[in-house]
């Protein structure tokens, strides 16, 4: 008895699933459409020409502060003030400290006086030079008495000029006793307390000028020479760059703008690198010398090359390749040898030529040989692959959707462990049933007699 409801069961089972077969051969239109041409796919295509792509491109840098100054002491004293606050902004020829300027103010008194005791002897010894001059002409004094006046005057004159100098020096150490500041700039803490005793190249204080600030960086030289070819028919100054500071916080960088004063004439042999400088205005103080920094040289490109978006680029079994259509706009895979990434768009250094037509849409659904009806391109790379994006990012909401809404509706209202626990439990041998049956059913139309043949011999045993 219990043989004959076991299979009763499996018939029923095997009955179902030659059912659901056939249900999806009916409903599955591309059966009968498999041995026709598929309809073309409208797809954006471009033709290839030389063109001038601008490149996007930034290298890292280091700020600094290209006139910043670390004051020191020029002459011996003791610190006697100090006239500014650490931090402080100080313009240029501000007083900032004193050295002991009494002591100096003495010696050029001193050599005040010393320079006029010089200049009376000068004046006697002149008198008498031309005196003895005269004499000399009425044959009253001999020829040496004439040449010692003249040497004492000479004498006089160079005691003169020595004063002079001295006075010169003492005024130079009576300038440099009060200590001002050479360039505009913030100014840092003082190395030196009011009251010691200080001597020539004693550091003082560090000034460091914060607007303009300079940027030194290394440009690969294929960048240096695109560079430079752009210099024959303009300025360094109107070659136009941007500075981007980051900070640790995660917040948005800090943005300047300057102009590039400087690119090397060499190439350094261990790096393979031009070296180059550039000026930023920072009137706000927004970064800082010593900071890590990105600089951006604005026009740099690339002059006649053949580029395509970057979207239109897709990986073949011989490496990185593009869709070419051919006479009939069937599209065929091309292998290709890429040059340098400029933003959006691909440079191609060899595999495809002008002239040629390129499926720049969205490669990644297309085979060798699938028909293409062309639509035109407006040139806008960055537009198209926002436009992929956007596609990319709705495809997955689409499919996470379904998703979820099957979990819910499997179900609803018990919490999912539950459920698997209780599908786990029960369906075992309802799924091992449905297997047996499905396999059968795809067994059936080659063993169709023989599977009568076994149902008779299996309802004679069961009468039996």
């Amino acid at each position: 008895m219990k043989t004959t409801i076991y299979r009763g069961r499996l018939w029923a089972a095997l009955a179902a699933a030659l059912l659901l077969v056939g249900c999806g051969q009916e409903e599955d239109p591309s059966a009968g459409q498999a041995g026709g041409q598929p309809p073309a796919k409208a797809i954006e295509v471009a033709e290839l020409a030389y063109q001038d792509i601008p490149l996007d491109k930034s290298y890292p840098s280091k700020l600094m502060s290209e006139q910043e100054v670390t004051l020191v002491a020029r002459v011996t004293g003791v610190l006697e003030e100090r006239k500014f606050e650490p931090g402080d902004q100080v313009e240029q020829g501000e007083s900032l400290y004193t050295i002991e300027p009494d002591l100096y103010e003495a010696t050029v008194a001193q050599r005040e006086a010393d320079l006029a005791s010089a200049q009376a002897e000068l004046s006697r010894a002149e008198r008498d030079a031309n005196r003895f001059q005269q004499l000399a002409a009425q044959n009253s004094v001999s020829r040496q008495q004439v040449d010692q006046a003249l040497a004492d005057a000479r004498v006089a004159r160079a005691s003169v000029a020595q004063a002079e100098a001295a006075l010169k020096s003492a005024q130079l150490d009576l300038d440099y006793a009060e200590v001002t500041a050479p360039v505009s700039g913030v100014i840092g803490l003082s190395e030196v307390n009011v009251g010691n005793l200080v001597s020539p190249n004693t550091e003082l204080a560090t000034i460091t000028p914060l607007d303009p600030l300079e940027v030194r960086f290394q440009m690969p030289q294929n960048d240096a020479f695109e560079l430079r070819r752009q210099l024959k028919d303009m300025s360094i100054e109107d070659i136009a760059a941007s500075l981007e500071a980051f900070s640790s916080r995660g917040d948005e960088p800090a943005v300047l703008s300057g102009h590039l004063d400087f690119l090397g004439s060499r190439v350094d042999p261990e790096t393979s690198t031009v070296q180059a400088e550039a000026t930023f205005a920072n009137p706000d103080g927004a970064v800082l010398p010593g900071q890590y920094v990105r600089v951006k040289i604005e026009g740099l490109a690339r002059f006649g090359v053949l580029a395509v978006p970057e979207l239109a680029l897709t990986q073949g079994l011989m490496g990185p390749q593009v869709y070419v259509l051919d006479e009939d706009n069937v599209a065929r895979a091309r292998p290709v040898q890429l040059g340098e990434l400029a933003g959006a768009w691909q440079i191609i250094l060899d595999g495809v030529e002008p002239g040629e037509r390129v499926v720049v849409g969205d490669p990644g659904s297309l085979k060798p040989g699938t028909p293409i009806d062309p639509q035109p391109f407006d040139g806008d790379a960055e537009a198209l692959m926002q436009e992929a994006q956007y596609e990319q990012q709705g495809q997955g909401a689409g499919q996470a959707a379904p998703e979820q809404a099957e979990q819910e509706a499997a179900s609803p209202g018990e919490p999912a462990a539950d459920q698997s626990g209780q599908g786990t439990a029960e369906g075992a041998g309802q799924g091992e049933d449905a297997a047996s049956a499905t396999q059968a059913a795809q067994q059936a139309p080659m063993n169709a007699p023989q599977g009568d043949q076994e149902a008779e011999e299996a309802r004679g045993e069961g009468n039996e």
